[in-house]
């Protein structure tokens, strides 16, 4: 298998599943050499070898989201010479990394990113990290000079790179595009916000906003998916959270589909309904209490209104 095989939704792989002794030898070979076209050597040979990646393939970017233990990756002449002259970014999600290139190195701390070229040699020492491939063009075509870019780090806390991360976990995580149109819509927000973390030219950071307001709505989503069943959770803090207005959030959320207490309303009565079926014994308020409704009456009429049926009655089908 080549990365250019991977499909567009998220494909893992891993080595636990295989033998303690196997592990780095086949990961070196199948992994490292025959799909993303690197060597793999371990930082610590005396520590036991695992790694995992998932690689996700849109048209006009490559992502690998790698993770284990501490290796360096190595890019080779020989590798090098085989690769076109796409664009990649390293962006660090563990402890402190090194990556060298063109006789520079480069410590990336946790959240830090670099550009690389992956048809020159180089070399990655670290543990996790989110590795992306885009053709040169696009990427040109937002920025100043892309050549003047490679091996400038930039800062886990500069909020345009925040942002691309986040936008990237959502579609790493609950998207699976099959359509051309949405691939290619995604694929020109992963452009600009990439775009925007780097430096981008004045025409990009016109046409970006766009891309950072699906990023801000991204954020903002994965936010309330993590923070739901907080009796406390509102529009005021979900928007101090993303560093925006409430009224901006609110017009991103209804933009969607979907209203700030719709989406957690819904969030919250699917969990009451799991928590229902698994647990029989457990009284209905304690369920509706756990899921961050306050009012059992209030959880009472809208399970009815979603489900067509009282919490008691969904419980009584079983």
């Amino acid at each position: 298998m080549h990365v250019d095989d991977i499909d567009p939704k998220p494909t893992r792989f891993t080595t636990d599943e295989l033998p303690e002794r196997d592990r780095l030898t086949r990961w070196r070979e199948e992994f490292g050499r025959t799909i993303v076209s690197v060597d793999i050597a371990p930082l610590a040979p005396e520590v036991p070898f695992r790694a995992e990646a998932m690689l996700q393939r849109l048209p006009g970017v490559r992502m690998a989201l790698c993770d284990g233990t501490a290796a360096a990756l190595e890019r080779t002449r020989a590798q090098a010479a085989a690769s076109d002259d796409s664009v990649g970014m390293i962006v660090n999600l563990g402890a402190s990394a090194l990556a060298f290139q063109r006789g520079t190195e480069v410590t990336l701390n946790l959240g830090d990113a670099v550009l690389v070229r992956p048809d020159e040699p180089g070399r990655l020492c670290g543990t996790t990290h989110l590795a992306l491939l885009f053709p040169r063009t696009p990427l040109a075509e937002r920025l100043h000079d892309v050549s003047s870019v490679f091996m400038k780090p930039v800062s886990g806390r500069q909020q345009a790179l925040q942002l691309f991360l986040r936008y990237l976990r959502m579609i790493q995580a609950d998207m699976e595009p099959t359509e051309p149109a949405l691939q290619q819509v995604i694929v020109n927000h992963i452009h600009d916000l990439a775009a925007l973390a780097i430096g981008a030219n004045r025409g990009t950071l016109e046409q970006g906003k766009g891309a950072v307001a699906a990023a801000r709505l991204a954020s903002a989503i994965e936010h309330i998916g993590k923070h739901f069943a907080d009796p406390a959770l509102s529009v005021a803090s979900v928007a101090r959270q993303q560093d925006i207005s409430p009224r901006y959030l609110q017009e991103l959320l209804e933009q969607s589909g979907a209203s700030f207490v719709a989406r957690v309303n819904e969030l919250r009565l699917k969990r009451a309904f799991a928590l229902l079926t698994r647990f029989p014994n457990r009284p209905i308020a304690e369920i509706a209490a756990q899921v961050g409704f306050s009012s059992v009456s209030h959880f009472n009429r809208l399970f009815r209104l979603r489900f067509g049926d009282s919490p008691s009655g969904v419980r009584s089908r079983d």
